[in-house]
């Protein structure tokens, strides 16, 4: 009985973790089908609409099923948290972000996305939400955590290193018309995406401070919470792309890999 009291206690208590892993083999399918989407053509501001419209529309029936008592009010500063939170997230992180992997690759745009703790624990301190103190282990792990993180991106980002040639592509020769100048093109394309990439994590990191402060009034109601964050963001992301877009052809994706992506990042 104790041994299956301690199994089961270290289950409960593992559950987050677990959770955490199994979102990040989620990300790595949204890359991938991202990717693809957007070598198709598809822009990655109706991407993002679309993801959120789909995350609202998941995600809004479980919240007013199961927390629909004792809402709390939407005063005019939680609304702005709101905004802002949305701003952050849904517009900024993932427009940025899609930008970023359409320019790089899903493995990249992966890696990059591991400056998240880093970044967060830097603001974290800033905003005095961390407790930096150099005599304990923890802090000097989480120090040399995040050197080893942002100069492993800094590297990959700044470093381009010699072609590894694989035994099987021995026998594939590469496009004729790759030459000095696509060379070039393509170096200013990856450092541009690694920006774009950088600037999501950013945003990404401010939005997940922010939320810190966001869940205290929504501490019983996060679902509530995350489906009026994608609402929002859903509002944003349409009125970015019609500032950015002009045509209305973008909005048509059909019912192949541009749809299943977005509704795949939006689930």
């Amino acid at each position: 009985m104790e041994k299956r009291g301690c199994c089961g206690g270290f289950l409960e208590a593992s559950k987050p973790y677990f959770a955490m892993i199994s979102l990040q083999f989620g990300y790595s399918g949204m890359n991938i089908l991202g990717k693809v989407s957007l070598n198709g053509g598809m822009s990655h501001y109706v991407l993002v609409a679309y993801c959120h419209a789909f995350a609202t529309a998941v995600i809004a029936p479980f919240a007013f099923i199961f927390e629909r008592k004792e809402q709390p009010r939407i005063t005019f500063p939680v609304f702005v948290q709101i905004f802002v939170l949305a701003l952050l997230g849904p517009v900024i992180d993932q427009n940025f972000y899609y930008a970023g992997l359409k320019y790089t690759s899903p493995t990249f745009s992966c890696a990059i996305s591991n400056m998240l703790p880093a970044m967060t624990f830097v603001m974290a301190v800033i905003f005095r939400m961390e407790k930096l103190s150099l005599k304990k282990v923890r802090c000097q792990a989480q120090l040399v955590g995040t050197a080893v993180t942002v100069a492993g991106a800094m590297l990959m980002t700044l470093y381009k290193g010699p072609l590894v040639k694989m035994v099987w592509s021995k026998h594939i020769h590469p496009p004729k018309s790759y030459g000095k100048s696509s060379s070039g093109n393509s170096d200013k394309d990856w450092f541009k995406g690694s920006i774009f990439l950088i600037i999501a994590t950013l945003a990404w990191s401010g939005l997940f401070v922010l939320q810190t402060h966001a869940l205290k009034t929504y501490k019983n109601h996060q679902l509530s919470l995350t489906s009026l964050m994608c609402f929002v963001g859903t509002l944003q992301a349409i009125a970015v792309t019609f500032v950015m877009e002009h045509k209305t052809s973008v909005w048509k994706i059909g019912f192949g890999m541009n749809l299943l992506a977005a509704a795949y990042a939006g689930i």
